[in-house]
């Protein structure tokens, strides 16, 4: 096995049995001929990839995809009924709560335990238990039974276990997001200090902005099999685009009407549709900062067609100042005639995470309606804070069906925004500072 890679999966698949009753399991258990009476299902199918060393992995899919049974075939909590998986390192793993925990134990006890499941000996851990205690952070219940935890209790213990024991590979299942902002910054602090030693870290999580923030790339698995292997950033768009489905083609109406309504705010103003051309084409490529890698989702039945930027006395410009006015003016066109639907934006940096995002419903605005073959434009105005970098702007517009969100049209990363730099501040935002000395002698400040 290369020494450059940590995990080696090749050919996994992964058979379950399944039984309609107890009753069913016994009865081929005992019959003379073997008669089959399960059902098969094949929780993963021919999956084959390498993780590298120092690579930090984020896993995607739909509930019921393989994920988890993955996992636990790397850890070895399960077999593969074919294919061979090999991995190079210490692997410590976080997977489904209440894995390799006694819930009769203490969280004390556990950790210990745990430990020793690994090959560390008890003193080694003894050692490191006062580390541990205080990075879960649940005070007297470290030493109570694990069965009076709550699941957010116990997920501090079983984290702070597994990353104390100095993993070379370490596996976390849907984790991350669990406890409050203090813990899940120690953790990311923790992950960091993993990826600057170099070590190997594979993620499962439905939060994508959690796997844009810390991984390389990204694997999708569908219905037990690998749909996608790439950066991140495509494996997060391949996943949104499984879970919503691609834009279907709509035929426009040959005949259009260029009538453009407006959207009415509580207080009974209206937008205006500033500089936005009244044709019914889709014009978005034609825009100078339009991303010709953007992704589209949606159903099509209202789609988004062309948008303006208007800063200042700007149309579009090269590149946005700081504490600007801004307007975003969008238009879209109704291909059938719809009564509920709502409008959102958002800003992201180039791996995908979210600086700002908002949409009409959140914002308890009207929805917008339309006839079939009817353009609406809307503005939407907001001021520049933000500090200086390139980030990606998206559009998207929504109604619900039978209580379920629907996505209609959802171009992300349609636009390339340049912001103006900002060399006195870092980050995402300009929280215009102001500096100041002040003399201590002095009665009042």
């Amino acid at each position: 096995m290369d020494t450059s890679i940590a995990i080696s999966i090749r050919n996994v698949s992964k058979k379950f049995r399944l039984f309609s009753s107890p009753k069913k399991r016994l009865f081929e258990a005992l019959h003379p001929f073997r008669k089959q009476y399960h059902n098969e299902f094949w929780a993963l199918k021919n999956v084959s990839f390498d993780v590298h060393r120092g690579e930090i992995i984020g896993i995607l899919g739909r509930n019921g995809s393989g994920k988890s049974t993955l996992l636990q075939i790397i850890c070895s909590v399960m077999q593969a009924t074919k294919g061979e998986v090999r991995t190079n390192g210490r692997i410590s793993a976080l997977l489904e709560l209440g894995a390799g925990f006694n819930p009769e134990f203490t969280g004390r006890d556990n950790v210990i335990l745990n430990g020793a499941i690994m090959g560390i000996p008890r003193k080694d851990m003894l050692r490191k238990l006062p580390e541990i205690e205080a990075f879960a952070g649940i005070g007297k219940f470290f030493n109570q039974p694990v069965k009076t935890y709550s699941s957010g209790m116990f997920v501090r213990v079983a984290f702070a276990a597994a990353i104390h024991v100095d993993p070379e590979i370490l596996i976390v299942d849907e984790a991350l997001s669990v406890g409050d902002a203090m813990f899940q910054h120690r953790c990311f602090q923790r992950i960091r200090d993993f990826m600057m030693q170099g070590k190997t870290i594979m993620v499962v999580s439905h939060n994508t902005d959690t796997l844009l923030r810390i991984c390389h790339r990204g694997i999708v698995l569908d219905a037990g099999e690998l749909r996608h292997v790439g950066s991140i950033s495509s494996a997060v768009n391949f996943y949104t685009a499984l879970l919503y489905g691609p834009t279907k083609k709509v035929e426009t109406p040959t005949e259009i009407s260029n009538s453009v309504s407006r959207l009415d705010t509580p207080g009974g103003a209206s937008f205006s549709i500033g500089s936005l051309s009244e044709d019914t084409r889709d014009r978005i490529a034609e825009k100078p900062c339009y991303n010709a890698h953007e992704m589209r989702i949606g159903y099509g039945t209202v789609k988004i067609i062309d948008f303006d930027l208007i800063v200042g006395d700007e149309v579009n410009p090269h590149e946005i100042k700081t504490h600007s006015d801004v307007q975003l003016i969008f238009k879209m066109i109704f291909n059938e005639s719809l009564s509920d639907v709502y409008i959102g934006f958002s800003i992201e940096t180039a791996d995908g995470v979210f600086i700002f995002g908002t949409n009409s419903e959140i914002m308890n605005m009207p929805f917008l309606s339309a006839d079939a073959g009817k353009c609406l434009v809307v503005r939407l105005q907001w001021k520049s804070h933000l500090a200086g970098g390139e980030h990606f702007l998206s559009l998207g517009c929504h109604r619900y069906v039978d209580g379920e969100k629907c996505f209609l049209d959802v171009r992300n990363s349609v636009a390339h925004l340049k912001f103006a730099d900002t060399p006195a501040s870092n980050g995402f935002v300009d929280l215009e500072l102001n500096y100041e000395i002040i003399d201590p002698s002095e009665k009042s400040i």
